[in-house]
């Protein structure tokens, strides 16, 4: 008989302390491997493991890449590493960021979904923008059980509300009593065989993940083509909807919700628009060397000219700053 013992946590900002709460209460006995991702710079040292080690009856493993699943134990990826489940062993791997992250909560929970099916048991924490959503409804789908926190105490209510609006949600919780649900549901045998069948799309972003060629592994038949591109790289972006969810992905891997795409194009406009000052800017400061000259040569034609020109780049120069100001 198959129980749920698979445990996978997406957590972003915000999230720590509802992570320290859930990992202080798991019991030394669990009979279930519990996954976390928290979203951590990939350029700064990870200190989750010590942390979380502090509060937990549990061992508290960074694993290496191949290392076995072993119940009973806590993972945490290391700085920008992926963490993935693969039958009974767990993937280390440097593929493509998802959502602008690696490690990625999405890139975790659709790993997780696709080897254990129903032994899944997925829970969203707090986190900006819709991280883990696409992730969850993938464990959702395969027939595993998904938990959100309750977003009226999250820090960062963004990925609990994303996902309770994409995903149908088993439960939504307080922090505090997570580790009791987790407990409960390790203990209670699958009933049920309700789940859809491994993709084939799913399959492809997996291996994409693990650092798989994402064109060889079939990118392009991940959805239709867009006409947007992809910020990280600037290929062509495909659009791909799964459910009620629609996201990106690009021909050499990247992944991308619908919300943090566009958010990361306001953040594209709002860099192009400083680009465009800072040229602006320098154009001024030519013309000021221009001017002095044709002042030293005593050119009154140049100096019209600068003059005219002076006057149309701060036109410009007014408006792009009332843009961005």
């Amino acid at each position: 008989m198959a129980y749920r013992d698979i445990v996978v946590i997406g957590a972003s900002a915000g999230s720590m302390e509802a992570l320290l709460t859930v990992a202080s209460g798991l019991p030394a006995h669990l009979s279930a491997a519990v996954l976390i991702v928290l979203h951590i710079p990939a350029y700064a040292p990870s200190k989750l493991r010590e942390i979380l080690k502090r509060v937990s009856s549990l061992p508290v493993v960074s694993p290496q890449d191949g290392d076995h699943i072993v119940p009973g134990h806590i993972y945490v990826p290391t700085p920008d590493r992926h963490l993935l489940a693969e039958a009974n062993r767990i993937r280390v791997t440097r593929g493509p960021k998802e959502n602008r992250a690696r490690p990625s909560v999405d890139v975790l929970f659709r790993s997780a979904a696709y080897s254990f099916g129903p032994r899944v048991t997925g829970i969203v924490l707090s986190g900006n923008l819709g991280d883990g959503t696409a992730g969850l409804w993938a464990v959702k789908d395969r027939g595993g059980i998904a938990i959100v926190q309750s977003p009226d105490e999250a820090q960062f209510p963004s990925m609990p509300k994303s996902a309770l609006e994409h995903v149908e949600v088993d439960y939504v919780l307080p922090v505090a009593d997570m580790a009791a649900t987790i407990t409960r549901l390790v203990q209670e045998p699958i009933m049920t065989t309700k789940r859809h069948p491994n993709s084939e799309s799913m399959g492809a972003e997996i291996k994409i993940a693990m650092g798989e060629d994402a064109l060889r592994a079939g990118t392009l038949e991940l959805g239709t083509a867009s006409s947007l591109t992809c910020p990280e790289c600037h290929g062509v972006l495909m659009e791909i909807k799964e459910g009620p969810i629609v996201r990106y992905r690009c021909h050499t891997g990247h992944g991308f919700s619908s919300d943090v795409l566009f958010n990361q194009m306001n953040r594209e406009i709002d860099t192009n628009i400083w680009n465009a000052l800072r040229a602006i800017d320098e154009q001024i400061i030519l013309l000021r060397k221009l001017e002095q000259l044709a002042k030293s040569d005593g050119d009154e034609m140049k100096l019209l000219r600068y003059h005219e020109q002076f006057h149309q780049l701060e036109k410009s120069r007014q408006l792009l700053r009332e843009t961005v100001t």
